[in-house]
């Protein structure tokens, strides 16, 4: 006699376990509050990111010019992402978040400013965009570094599933209403918006508890930004996730012509669906984001994920339908949110708290300098040949390249969370600090 079958999970519990957990939000009260001011932030911030480029498009008629906007963030972004994850590991990390999302407000202001003249000028909105990525890259790291002191070493998959999800309900409501906002009220109102959403964010952050540095904490030092460079280095699997998303993003992100596209397509009022397009997809994969805790082989996810992204891209670059450029942009999304995922639970897992700042700071500048990179190649690429060879082109390089990549990283590929080493001992860390404080 053969023994019964277990009976199948349910539909309401095989729909339970798709959807995103909801443990970070429960258990920590800090959480919520950063969640809340990033959700406020993140939605202000993409009104500014669809209306800068759309200025310079109105000033300068100039794809490159619009592109050069990625060239005079990337040394701001670097130096200070650098010398902020240095900062993190030093300073209190909440009044450090605290202070410069103050000075982003401020900045914010000086585009309704400039905006707001008989005749705008160009230089400001370079020379704000250059001041932005210097505030950005001290913010950044210590955002980044609070969030393991602040979670569970068990929930930083979801917290990290639900940061995410923040992230692109604002990318998708932000770019959407900004389309809207400009071409009914004009470019002064967004810019206020963001102003407000700074100032909102602020009164949330205000209310997070001191994150002190630890007591052996060195003060911020080239000295210590090579200590992280170093580790960095010496693990390779670290080495690849920065290596793909650097690689994905230069080759395939050419949302800085997405003016541009617009006219190609002939449709100007879908701009702001262009940037919110991908911001779809990436919400889908994270509504449904409960599977990832079973998942353990990060390395094969971030690569796998990549040249998805590269894929899509080249497919909307091919088309000449609006909707299904809009599919594959958000096809494309959703590919960059699953890397996305699987990279930050890599790096939040396995990396020591005392370096957490410092290597956030080198994570900032492997996903954000990629961007900044790929807007130049794009409008570059676009001014020399066209906007939808840049496009499609793009994505056959992000192929090539990921693929390639993805051959010469053995230790990404073998990753696997259960039996990693450095996965390991910050598991059992982690149960100590848990066992000390009972």
């Amino acid at each position: 006699m053969t023994e019964p079958h277990p009976p199948s999970p349910g539909p309401v519990r095989r729909l339970k376990a798709l959807l995103p957990d909801l443990s970070p939000w429960r258990s920590s009260p800090d959480f919520r509050r950063m969640w809340l001011a990033g959700f406020v932030t993140v939605f202000g911030s993409f009104l500014t990111f669809v209306a800068v480029p759309l200025q310079l498009k109105e000033l300068t008629g100039s794809a490159l010019a619009v592109g050069a906007i990625g060239a005079v963030e990337l040394v701001p972004l670097i130096v200070f992402g650098l010398y902020g994850g240095a900062l993190a590991d030093a300073l209190d990390r909440r009044k450090l978040i605290l202070w410069t999302e103050a000075g982003l407000g401020v900045l914010s202001g000086l585009l309704l400013l400039n905006t707001l003249l008989p005749h705008p000028m160009v230089w400001p909105l370079y020379l704000v965009a250059a001041l932005v990525s210097a505030l950005t890259g001290l913010q950044r790291p210590a955002l980044h570094a609070i969030v393991p002191r602040i979670v569970p070493h068990e929930q930083l998959p979801a917290a990290i599933a639900l940061n995410s999800l923040r992230w692109q309900a604002g990318a998708i409501i932000g770019p959407s209403l900004a389309g809207v906002v400009i071409a009914f009220a004009g470019l002064p109102l967004a810019y206020l918006l963001d102003i407000v959403s700074y100032a909102l964010s602020l009164a949330l952050v205000v209310g997070l508890a001191p994150s002190p540095a630890s007591k052996d904490a060195e003060k911020p030092s080239l000295r210590g930004i090579l200590d992280g460079a170093r580790y960095a280095w010496s693990r390779k699997e670290l080495l690849g996730t920065y290596a793909v998303d650097l690689a994905a993003m230069f080759f395939a992100y050419p949302t800085a012509i997405f003016p541009f596209l617009a006219d190609d397509l002939g449709a100007p009022w879908a701009l702001g669906l262009l940037y919110g397009a991908g911001a779809v997809g990436s919400l889908a994969v994270t509504l449904t984001s409960g599977w990832i805790a079973r998942v353990h082989r990060h390395g094969r996810m971030v690569a796998g994920a990549a040249l998805g992204w590269g894929l899509a891209m080249a497919v909307a670059g091919w088309l000449h339908n609006l909707w299904l450029v809009l599919l594959f942009l958000a096809a494309a999304g959703a590919c960059d949110t699953v890397s996305g995922l699987f990279r930050s639970a890599i790096w939040d897992q396995t990396i020591p708290d005392e370096l957490r700042g410092r290597l956030a700071g080198i994570e900032m500048l492997s996903y954000s300098v990629g961007p900044q990179l790929g807007q130049v190649r794009a409008g570059g690429m676009a001014s020399l040949t066209n906007v939808r060879t840049s496009v499609w082109a793009g994505g056959l390089a992000c192929v090539a390249s990921v693929g390639l990549l993805a051959v010469s990283l053995p230790k990404l590929m073998a990753y696997d969370q259960r039996t990693d080493e450095h996965a390991v001992r910050m598991r059992e860390r982690k149960a100590a600090e848990v066992t000390e404080a009972a």
